[in-house]
């Protein structure tokens, strides 16, 4: 389902510099951000404590991220995967007429399919489409490639059975983590098995390179914001341990360096005050200059994982995201 400018959906956002104003920054965006700092200052860090500790601690709402809400619309199902049973977590809509496949976030460290069962009623609610997120193995217990190959065993089985959920709709996206991992599914689909089904990605926040780009690394350690260049490291090395700046940018692992041809329509989202910042700007332009459809959303003053926390850039966005998954699975 490769984007084709022709298809009806194509735009390319260019860059407006005051986008990355600290007068175009909403003042409830100021105001969640030093919220924010103040919850996570004094937290342990997870490398520390241990991610398990730290995943239960998140779960608890322990820290900035609010308790996930559990929805009893949500029922986990498993497939098939490469080690064993993928669980699954799915959300229909009233009347379902395709699926998106979701990718959590957390650093391949973090969180789970059931952290964010609102995102998924909302996304099944204003489009029409299955929610589905991937209950895919974390880092450090299972580093590369297990959480990638459970998330591809999940596209394949998606791919192989999308009839099930009402048509041939088939999107995906994620967020942070999940973003690059939803990239790597595309790309292990195209690539190893000759498959282009998606008819969007829907990428939020994504590192998209592991070798980290000028914005992660000149982001530094004072202001806790969510995400830190340590924090980078970190979950970099718990996901890909023992491997260079330089090795992390192999194209199979960094999708910033792949070859992006033929793949399909792309919404970029990222704020300003992130320090993925360039990993979006960057792989938007790559995206386009590949041939697909992309556009790029900029939300001024917006830090790492700014849709967990609500406020009016928050609601922009969501509202975004489904209006571009509706346009793009018309």
């Amino acid at each position: 389902m490769e984007g084709d400018p022709e298809d009806g959906w194509f735009e390319v956002s260019s860059l407006d510099p005051k986008q990355f104003s600290e007068t175009a920054v909403p003042d409830d965006t100021k105001q969640i951000n030093a919220s924010i700092i103040a919850a996570m200052t004094g937290t342990p860090e997870w490398w520390d404590v241990g991610a398990q500790r730290a995943r239960d601690a998140r779960r608890a709402g322990k820290g900035a991220f609010p308790a996930p809400v559990m929805s009893d619309r949500a029922r986990w199902i498993e497939i098939d995967g490469p080690a064993g049973k993928v669980k699954l977590r799915v959300v229909a809509p009233e009347k379902s007429r395709g699926a998106y496949l979701h990718i959590h976030g957390g650093g391949h460290v973090l969180g789970g399919a059931d952290q964010q069962d609102r995102l998924l009623e909302i996304i099944a609610d204003a489009t029409g489409l299955t929610a589905i997120s991937v209950e895919y193995r974390l880092a450090p217990e299972n580093p590369y490639p297990a959480g990638p190959d459970d998330c591809e065993a999940a596209a394949l089985w998606l791919s192989d059975n999308i009839r099930d959920f009402g048509g041939d709709k088939l999107t995906i996206g994620g967020e942070s983590a999940g973003a690059h991992l939803a990239a790597l599914t595309m790309l292990r689909l195209r690539d190893q098995h000759g498959r282009t089904p998606f008819h969007a990605a829907n990428l939020v926040f994504g590192v998209f390179d592991l070798g980290m780009t000028p914005s992660a690394r000149a982001f530094g350690n004072e202001e806790r914001l969510i995400l830190r260049t340590i924090d980078i490291e970190k979950f970099g090395e718990a996901f890909l341990p023992g491997l260079s700046a330089e090795e992390k940018r192999a194209p199979y692992l960094s999708p910033l360096f792949a070859d992006l041809g033929g793949l399909c329509p792309a919404l970029f989202t990222i704020g300003t005050r992130d320090a993925l910042l360039d990993d979006s700007l960057f792989m938007h332009a790559r995206w386009v200059a590949a041939g697909n459809a992309g556009e790029l959303d900029i939300y001024p003053g917006a830090c790492h994982g700014f849709l967990a926390f609500p406020c009016t850039q928050t609601f922009a966005s969501l509202k975004k995201q489904m209006e571009f998954l509706n346009a793009t699975t018309v």
